[in-house]
């Protein structure tokens, strides 16, 4: 539309002025000219001003009713057009400096520029109404960008902040590689970022300047602590190697205690023991092994894979300790039972007793989900007592059976208990 702005304006020195009243025609029709000439500029300014209000909701709202805004805006835009095109018409049918222009020519000029006018003046109005229409969607979509340009700076520095780090870390002799890469690869990121909303939209460039920004500050937290997690890795490692030569130790001590139950109590009482030494001996083995590929990989700064064979020997150590420890509790145990049944009787006996109190309060009758599994518990204390009374006695199926029999009693009080809440 800006290019026909030459065929609607003519200086006052182009043109030649003749007297009386085909004179006055023709300054008549030549400011019939400059008026549709204004009108022209002033719809093209507002068409102009207009598609960028559209351009900006485009990028921050894809609502429908934004997108409703678009259409209507293309169909005005055609009307624009024809308004245009009649003004153009009429500007190039006519050459009001033509000296040989008469009355009758020039009145017709003035008519017909004056009919382009006031449709250009019409379609201006109507420009007018729909950008009125559509200031509420612009004003949230304003407000929508205006959020851009803080949470790309906010990314942005982030990313500084990160790269500043990984700068003194290394500073420090430390190579942080999977650090560097996590941070190279928010790259592409930026690039994307830094091509803005009218290009991705408000909403998906505000979610990736905040993803940048989680991303980067996560990365800086790490860098930061990365001298402080060496030195805890190091002393990590020394501790381990101490505790693996320690439970070496302690595994060849467990034959002598396997002996000793071999030779005071009978085989169910050690024979799921045996495997413990054997065991043991290579469990430590494999941990000394993961601790010397942790150290190489401390010295290649490979902190992933020294941080997982870690948490690997740690397990496996407390799994190894746990079994070169059953052997002496076992020893232990059976000691104390063989020395005094009764204790353990007695306590498994209370146990029941109190849970029968339990189930007698406030009944004259026990309930039989109760009475029940109780008057089981204690006749399984006196069976597993009486099987004590053979020549090779079995102690440690003994105190298996009178932890059992306390963990039923446990669930009838923990039954009782829950009812009664409930009631």
């Amino acid at each position: 539309m800006a290019d026909a702005y030459g065929r609607g304006i003519v200086t006052t020195a182009s043109r030649r002025w003749f007297g009386g009243r085909g004179e006055s025609r023709r300054a008549d029709a030549q400011a019939a000219k400059d008026a549709a000439a204004a009108a022209f500029y002033e719809l093209d300014t507002a068409q102009r001003d207009l598609r960028i209000s559209l351009e900006t909701i485009a990028a921050a709202d894809g609502s429908p009713e934004a997108r409703r805004a678009g259409e209507a805006f293309a169909a005005l835009g055609q009307r624009i057009d024809q308004a245009s095109h009649v003004y153009i018409e009429a500007v190039d049918a006519h050459d009001l400096d033509r000296p040989e222009l008469d009355g009758a020519v020039a009145a017709r000029a003035r008519d017909e520029l004056g009919r382009a006018r006031d449709g250009l003046v019409q379609a201006k109005a109507e420009l007018d109404r729909f950008a009125q229409g559509i200031q509420p969607l612009l004003e949230q979509a304003e407000s929508q960008l205006a959020r851009v340009v803080p949470a790309r700076e906010r990314a942005r520095a982030a990313l500084l902040a990160a790269s500043t780090a990984l700068d003194e870390v290394r500073g420090k002799g430390m190579r942080a590689d999977e650090l560097a890469a996590r941070l190279a690869a928010l790259g592409p990121e930026l690039t994307r970022l830094n091509q803005g909303a009218a290009q991705h939209g408000v909403q998906e460039t505000i979610r990736r300047a905040d993803r940048i920004l989680r991303d980067a500050e996560a990365i800086r937290a790490e860098l930061v602590r990365l001298p402080e997690r060496a030195a805890e890795v190091d002393r990590r490692l020394v501790s381990l190697r101490t505790r693996a030569q320690a439970l070496r130790n302690r595994a060849d001590r467990v034959d002598p205690v396997l002996s000793e139950l071999r030779r005071r109590f009978s085989a169910e009482c050690w024979q799921d023991l045996q495997h413990v030494p054997d065991q043991a001996v290579r469990d430590v083995a494999r941990a000394e092994e993961q601790l010397r590929e942790a150290g190489q990989a401390r010295e290649e700064q490979r902190w992933g894979d020294v941080t997982a064979l870690v948490e690997a020997v740690r397990a496996a150590l407390d799994s190894t300790d746990e079994a070169v420890s059953a052997a002496q509790d076992r020893l232990t145990r059976l000691e104390a039972v063989a020395r005094d049944p009764q204790a353990e009787v007695q306590r498994t006996r209370f146990a029941i007793r109190d849970a029968q109190r339990l189930a007698m309060e406030g009944r004259s009758v026990p309930d039989p989900r109760h009475a029940g599994p109780l008057d089981a518990s204690v006749a399984r204390v006196d069976r597993a007592l009486a099987a004590l009374e053979g020549r090779h006695p079995d102690y440690w199926h003994f105190l298996q059976e009178m932890e059992e029999v306390r963990a039923a009693v446990g669930r009838v009080v923990a039954d009782i208990r829950g009812g009664r809440a409930l009631g």
